[in-house]
Formats: C-alpha cells, sequence, structure tokens
C-alpha cells in the first residue's frame, strides 16, 4: 500500500482520494492537483473504505482496471453505503466502449474520462463538478422554496435526506431540538450524523434545523393560514424576534416583507 497527502495548511481545500495500482500515474496525478486540492493517494483498492472513514474526502478518482477490486466495484460501493453515498466519483479508464461507459454510469459514476486524457480537461471535470455541487448547496440554503432532496445526488442521499427531514419537522415545535436528538432519532451517533449532513450540504446538523424551521414558516406564511406572531413558535422559535433574525440572514427580506411580496404577486396573477 501506498499513502502520501499532500497538505496545504495555509487554507482549507478540498480532499481528493485517488486509487490507481500504477505508482507513477499516482504521482503524476497528485503533482498535479496538489496546488489546488490536499491529495490521499492509495495503490492497494482493497484499503479504499478504511481510507474512506479516516479521512473526509470530497471527490474520488479511481482507475477501472486493477487487481483486487475495481473501479466499477468502488464506484457501485460508495455510491451504495449510507455514510459515502454523496461523494463524487471519476473513473478513468482505458476501456473505450459503449458497454464499458454504460457499466460505469450503471455503477453510479459522476464523471467517465478516457485513457489518455489532458490533465487540463481532468482539471476542468474536477472544478466543474465540485463547484456545481457547492451551488446546489448554496441554493437549497438560501432558496425559500428549494426542497431540501434537491441536494441529493443518489437515492441513498434521498433517503436520508427524508428521513431527517420528517423528524426535525416531527419535532419542529420543540425549541430545544437538537443534534442531540435528532442523531437519536435517526439511530446514528452525533459525530456520523454532523459528517453526512455536512458532506451532503456544508451544513453543520443546527444549520440544517434552522432551515428546516425557516423553509416550514415559509410554508405557514405562503397559505397565510398563520398569522406571524404565531409562526414562530409554531416552528420552534421562542420569538417572532428570534424568527425574523434568522428570516432576514438566509433569505435577505423580513417574514413581513415575504408576506407583502407574496400578496403583491398574487394580485398580479
Amino acid at each position: 500500500m501506498t499513502i502520501r497527502i499532500q497538505r496545504i495548511n495555509y487554507e482549507k481545500r478540498k480532499t481528493i482520494l485517488i486509487i490507481d495500482d500504477n505508482d507513477d500515474l499516482l504521482f503524476i496525478l497528485s503533482d498535479s492537483l496538489k496546488d489546488n486540492y490536499e491529495t490521499i493517494c492509495i495503490s492497494d483498492s482493497t484499503t479504499v473504505f478504511k481510507t474512506l472513514q479516516e479521512h473526509d474526502v470530497d471527490l474520488v478518482i479511481s482507475d477501472v482496471m486493477m487487481p483486487e477490486i475495481d473501479g466499477f466495484k468502488i464506484c457501485e460501493l460508495i455510491k451504495s453505503n449510507f455514510e459515502l453515498s454523496h461523494i463524487p466519483v471519476l473513473l478513468l479508464t482505458a476501456k473505450n466502449t459503449l458497454q464499458s461507459k454504460i457499466e460505469g454510469l450503471d455503477a453510479g459514476a459522476d464523471v467517465y474520462i478516457e485513457k489518455p486524457f489532458s490533465m487540463d480537461f481532468l482539471l476542468a471535470q474536477i472544478n466543474s463538478l465540485l463547484k456545481n455541487r457547492e451551488k446546489v448547496k448554496t441554493h437549497f440554503a438560501q432558496s425559500p422554496t428549494a426542497l431540501i432532496t434537491s441536494i441529493a445526488y443518489t437515492k441513498t442521499d434521498e433517503t436520508f435526506l427524508a428521513e431527517l427531514e420528517m423528524h426535525i419537522n416531527d419535532n419542529i415545535t420543540n425549541p430545544n431540538l437538537d443534534v442531540v436528538l435528532l442523531a437519536k432519532c435517526m439511530n446514528m451517533s452525533r459525530t456520523n450524523l454532523y459528517r453526512k449532513i455536512n458532506s451532503i450540504s456544508s451544513l453543520s446538523p443546527a444549520e440544517m434545523i434552522n432551515i428546516t424551521r425557516l423553509k416550514k414558516a415559509i410554508e405557514l406564511l405562503s397559505n397565510r393560514s398563520v398569522r406571524i406572531n404565531e409562526v414562530a413558535y409554531t416552528v420552534g422559535y421562542n420569538s417572532l424576534t428570534q424568527l425574523g433574525r434568522n428570516f432576514q440572514k438566509h433569505f435577505k427580506m423580513s417574514p413581513s416583507e415575504f408576506v407583502k411580496k407574496q400578496i403583491e404577486f398574487a394580485n398580479r396573477a
């Protein structure tokens, strides 16, 4: 097994796990990526899941043809694993047949690149993949109407997020709802719950609870079924001021301004 870690101390970078049984290619890829990313390299594919458990990885690059566990199987196992399914996987392969491309897509690969490839093209694919994920996360956090499942990239993530939202909504009137209670509801440890939520959404469990409260407030305000001063308590805030402060922070408007815009929109329709 070969593990080399390029550490960038002055700024937190995204971490990329590179898997290839060719040490020369591992070095080339790591050297090409080290200016922009922290890299972890392994040549023994049987150690992939141990490495993923020990490190917070943002993206996996894997060769397809390896002797122990091939890239297709690695991708399939990552995408079906509850704790790892959010991690994007980029496959590198010398196979250029249509069947191999279909196999890669069936395994859940996010990007499939044939060898030989341009390093500039690889870097562009990595950058695009990670940036698009960040845009989706930001849209969910800042948009009043974006659904929690919109940040899911796999069925496993979608199931997790739907269950998470259900438990938050079941306890939404409780102002003391926190990561401890949520972890108990999800039957997970606090550490694993934090890691999973943060990896999918870039949010902490507390932030996810807060955003879910705000989106429920949006729903109530849109239906105008509850007066503004009652909405705060209905979604678990201790006061209207607390609701207003959080609402303004995330949506750049107050609850009353939101209601006014809703009325204006309805009148124009």
